[in-house]
């Protein structure tokens, strides 16, 4: 009597794939490299705000009657916001639309990689540009403005949150307002002319108090506005804010403003978000 032997081959483990945050850290990663790579991309991000502030502060650099400040310090707090809101809003309204122009988004869409690895690589991108561009403009504001670092833990902590929920808030705007253009070549003019208007009427060019109420009021409706007034009260003197609309710096009102915006901004992606263009089905 013979007996059969049957031998089983074991199967070879499967490899785990990364997660959506490991993926997304990697995507991160990679849109770094990217950007860093285009040198006149670069250049032009960070040299931008730090040269309209060299304008407008030489222009502008006599003193603000009654508020303790230059109208040069004004400046600095109001660059560095609209240095968030192009690093975020701008980078990635422009930059999402060309990709989804040239399908490079219909091609991940088609990879195993989760949707979700792809918006958390935007947001390294947006978080390490921004980081950057606001130092740089701080650098600036310290060393030639006479701007004050806070000097409480409660300034910084201030700071933290308004450059979190404003960058955030930014890049959710950005991500929505990239699916209006039509093409990749439209997406610079679509993006950029609501986010000039804005500068005007939110205080970065011009004095918050030389600006019509009913304009004002409108650039209340944006994060802008709150990013410039929160920036202001952390690195200028309490006198200044006789200048505000309110007459003070309403952090609170800032954080509740800039926090729906992060929740409005993420409705908004998720109702108008599009991985392929409108001709393409």
């Amino acid at each position: 009597m013979t007996t059969t032997v049957v031998r089983t081959q074991a199967r070879p483990s499967q490899e785990r794939l990364p997660g959506a945050w490991g993926l997304g850290l990697q995507r991160g990663a990679l849109e770094i490299r990217q950007f860093f790579r285009q040198r006149d991309q670069v250049v032009f991000t960070f040299a931008f705000p730090v040269v309209f502030l060299f304008l407008f502060a030489s222009i502008f650099s006599d003193d603000v009657r009654g508020a303790g400040v230059t109208a040069s310090q004004l400046y600095v707090p109001a660059m560095m916001a609209a240095g968030i809101m192009s690093t975020s809003f701008q980078s990635l309204g422009i930059s999402i639309a060309i990709e989804r122009d040239e399908k490079a988004l219909r091609r991940l869409r088609g990879t195993p990689m989760p949707p979700t690895a792809y918006f958390l690589g935007k947001i390294w991108l947006v978080l390490v540009t921004g980081l950057m561009e606001t130092a740089i403009l701080l650098a600036v504001g310290t060393a030639f403005y006479d701007v004050d670092l806070p000097s409480s833990a409660q300034k910084w902590f201030d700071f933290a949150w308004i450059f979190a929920l404003g960058l955030t808030a930014c890049a959710l705007l950005g991500i929505a307002i990239s699916s209006v253009p039509k093409s990749g070549k439209s997406a610079t003019s679509v993006v950029v002319l609501p986010f000039l208007v804005l500068q005007f009427i939110s205080g970065v060019y011009i004095s918050i108090d030389t600006i019509p109420d009913w304009m004002l009021n409108i650039g209340a409706l944006f994060p802008l506005k709150w990013m410039c007034q929160g920036l202001r009260g952390v690195f200028l003197p309490e006198s200044a804010q006789v200048l505000e609309q309110a007459g003070s710096w309403e952090f609170g009102r800032i954080a509740l403003v800039l926090g729906a915006w992060c929740v409005g901004g993420l409705a908004l992606c998720l109702l108008t978000f599009r991985w392929k263009n409108r001709r393409d089905g």
